[in-house]
């Protein structure tokens, strides 16, 4: 099989396109063919030795994808060859075939093609946490999406909506803003200097809104703070830009909540992964959530995929196509 493997902690240079063996399918697992995989800011931070320490280099990176099934271990019977499947996180997912457990795989329907479901398995999953579980976006609430042109930022500014809440979104430059706005952000703001406090507060007269999600690094942390509202919710999430450092909880203003969100909690049984994933493709079946595909990649251009992420300059979801 083809694979892209990291060969040590570092730049894309690290990265290399490589033959190997095909998996074989082992007792409660699956082999999947894949059709399309996700990339994400996760597999950056494996990369630069944020995570997966514990495995040795050579590794294959990625873990989000589709495809159908090849290969059946034993003691799997929800599944069947030939099954399109749908995977949030299977380490190894950046290659031609992976071995995946099958409690981790979602059934396909026939409306939802490999490219969508491999676009919206992650971030829709992260989205879904971030304005459910976490903080329970409710009708008239107002919300500050960082990174709202990125592939988590449409999805939670359409999610927000779903649920009745008003977004104000942040984005890096102006080419950015139609397509923010083109999901739902009634305001958009261009900011890359973390000074979009006194404009998040002028929109709101002065109330400051009542969740912010910020996956920005620690640039933005003080000005999320000051935008937030007496009593509103922060969700910080994505490790890969690095944390705000050490917080004296007594120095919180506003009588604020503040918490790292992750998208495990969200999925912790095949049952819940499966019941929220259901419900994107629902929203995605009836036209409520629209999915914005950034790029699309061959499996050997993954290098590519990763700098192009990396520079902030794409919008959406990046996808490779082995």
């Amino acid at each position: 099989m083809k694979a892209v493997v990291m060969n040590g902690i570092g730049g894309t240079d690290m990265m290399e396109f490589v033959d190997l063996p095909d998996p074989v399918a082992t007792p409660g697992h699956v082999v999947v063919e894949v059709a399309a995989a996700g990339v994400n800011f996760m597999d950056i931070g494996v990369r630069q030795g944020m995570a997966w320490t514990d495995r040795p280099n050579p590794k294959i990176l990625g873990v989000e994808g589709a495809g159908r099934i090849v290969a059946l271990g034993d003691g799997v019977d929800d599944f069947a060859i030939g099954d399109r499947v749908a995977w949030v996180y299977a380490p190894g997912s950046y290659a031609s075939h992976v071995l995946i457990s099958a409690d981790a795989l979602v059934r396909l329907p026939g409306t939802i093609d490999d490219q969508t479901a491999a676009s919206v398995m992650m971030q829709g999953l992260t989205a879904s946490h971030f304005a459910t579980d976490f903080y329970s976006v409710q009708p008239g609430d107002t919300a500050l999406v960082h990174a709202a042109a990125g592939g988590v930022g449409l999805l939670l500014t359409q999610i927000i909506r779903l649920r009745g809440g008003m977004v104000i979104g942040r984005v890096s430059s102006t080419d950015k803003v139609e397509i923010a706005k083109a999901v739902g952000a009634s305001h958009v703001i261009v900011d890359m200097e973390g000074t979009f406090a006194n404009e998040v507060l002028h929109l709101t007269g002065g109330q400051g809104v009542s969740v912010v999600y910020d996956g920005s690094g620690p640039k933005t942390f003080q000005g999320s703070l000051a935008a937030l509202r007496r009593s509103g919710t922060f969700c910080w999430y994505g490790p890969v830009l690095g944390g705000p450092g050490p917080l004296d909880i007594m120095s919180l203003p506003k009588s604020i909540k503040i918490g790292y969100a992750t998208f495990f909690d969200h999925i912790s049984t095949p049952d819940l992964l499966r019941a929220r994933s259901r419900q994107l493709f629902r929203w995605i079946e009836d036209g409520s959530l629209k999915l914005h595909v950034g790029g699309t990649y061959p499996l050997s251009d993954a290098a590519r995929a990763h700098a192009d992420m990396e520079s902030r300059g794409t919008t959406g979801k990046l996808l490779l196509a082995p």
